[in-house]
């Protein structure tokens, strides 16, 4: 039951791998699965070497063990496919009974952040299988392919199309996505779904937008046509284009910040509060993104995002240095309910509560004094009630689509009395 590899790892300013350490999964005598780590004897002693995770996973000789996420430990995890990524992996291998590990294994080069993963002591060289705008139609009609659980389409370089769609499967999320360079950079393609209820790419690029105009750092994004369909493109913020290929930057999703799992159980550590904490433990710039990841939380309930998973924040590093990453993923919901609408994340004394007074009742743990905070949310929503609809049109989003999410945008419960 023991299966081992190596972990590879972009070093800060380099375009190559180097081997940082070997990773184990095993079962205890519970049959829980273990997972144990131990950085290379060879990686600790370069000059530049750098920790995988600065908290759980620092620059010491030693075993370190894990039995959250099925024995991954979470930096590892956050470099692994989440369900489209799955899905893509399963329908090109044929197989459907692959584990954590086989994932880490089968995911290809392009993956988040700055790992890799092998069966060989010494890296791999480099081979980056990049698509461009040009196969966007066909990459589009292989994850319609995908979706239906169909047999995939047939062409003339139909191969070199699942590859290029293969490339792309470490990207988070659930969304049909591959990834393409572009303009000397990489972007994330993100294709509409056919069950989403309006045109989601663009609604998602004018969201991103918006978020601009309320002073958020975002992700640069922008659509383009593949046939007859729209795409989102979004800007890779963990790649850096230099002379010999493209830097890495590592990366850490919230989830594993928060040393959380994505289980039910493990909710009550999904908390914008103690991601907070956290980043001013880790972040090289803890003041200014302690206030940008307040401003985010705010955001998310004016537009009642609710589908701000930890999985949908993350920090990067493309030096030695961590900060908070640009925001992305920002979607507009509909629920029912008007008088009460919840976050993923638990964002004041009431929990979950997208709610005015309860996004203020713990503004001193964003180092934000209770004014500051107020003045924060009072602009933001000003901005979203004044300028959703004008960004949206201008975006493109139909007149018909606009009125299908304009329910997400400053729900009645947001200034209920919740005292």
């Amino acid at each position: 039951m023991k299966r081992e590899c190596y972990v590879y790892l972009a070093l800060p300013g380099e375009t190559g791998f180097v081997t940082a350490g070997k990773f184990e999964q095993t079962v205890d005598q519970d049959r829980i699965p273990v997972g144990r780590f131990i950085y290379a004897q060879s990686y600790l002693e370069r000059s530049n070497a750098v920790a995988i995770d600065p908290i759980e996973l620092k620059l010491t000789r030693q075993v370190f063990e894990t039995r959250r996420l099925d024995g991954i430990f979470g930096a590892l995890r956050d470099a692994s496919p989440d369900y489209w990524g799955r899905r893509v992996i399963e329908k090109h291998s044929g197989r459907s009974d692959l584990g954590e590990f086989d994932y880490l294994l089968y995911s290809p080069e392009e993956r988040a952040g700055a790992l890799s993963f092998g069966l060989n002591k010494e890296p791999p060289m480099p081979r980056q299988v990049l698509s461009c705008t040009l196969h966007l139609a066909e990459l589009q009609q292989m994850a319609d392919a995908v979706i239906a659980d169909s047999e995939l389409p047939e062409s003339s370089n139909a191969d070199q199309v699942r590859e290029l769609l293969l490339a792309g499967t470490s990207m988070g999320g659930a969304r049909p996505k591959a990834v393409i360079e572009d303009d000397n950079s990489l972007w994330i393609a993100k294709f509409n779904h056919p069950n989403d209820r309006w045109n989601h790419a663009r609604v998602e690029h004018s969201m991103l937008k918006l978020a601009r105009e309320c002073g958020i750092q975002t992700a640069e994004s922008r659509i383009v046509q593949a046939g007859n369909q729209d795409v989102l493109l979004v800007k890779r913020f963990d790649r850096a284009k230099v002379d010999t290929g493209y830097r890495r930057a590592r990366l850490l999703s919230a989830l594993t910040i928060l040393r959380a799992e994505e289980s039910y159980s493990s909710r009550h550590k999904w908390s914008y509060i103690l991601l907070s904490e956290e980043l001013r433990r880790i972040s090289s710039k803890p003041l200014q993104d302690a206030q940008e990841l307040f401003r985010r939380m705010c955001f998310n309930a004016l537009i009642s995002n609710t589908d701000d998973h930890p999985r949908n924040h993350a920090i990067i590093a493309m030096d030695a240095n961590w900060h908070l990453s640009p925001a992305y993923d920002l979607v507009p919901s509909t629920p029912i309910g008007i008088q009460r609408r919840d976050l993923a994340l638990i964002c004041g004394d009431a929990g979950r509560y997208a709610n005015f007074r309860n996004l203020l009742s713990q503004h001193q743990r964003y180092l934000l004094k209770r004014e500051g905070a107020e003045t924060a949310i009072h602009d933001m929503e000003q901005i979203v009630r004044n300028r959703w609809y004008r960004i949206a049109r201008n975006e493109g989003v139909t007149e018909k689509d606009c009125e299908r999410i304009s329910g997400a945008f400053l729900y009645p419960g947001f200034w209920l009395d919740s005292s």
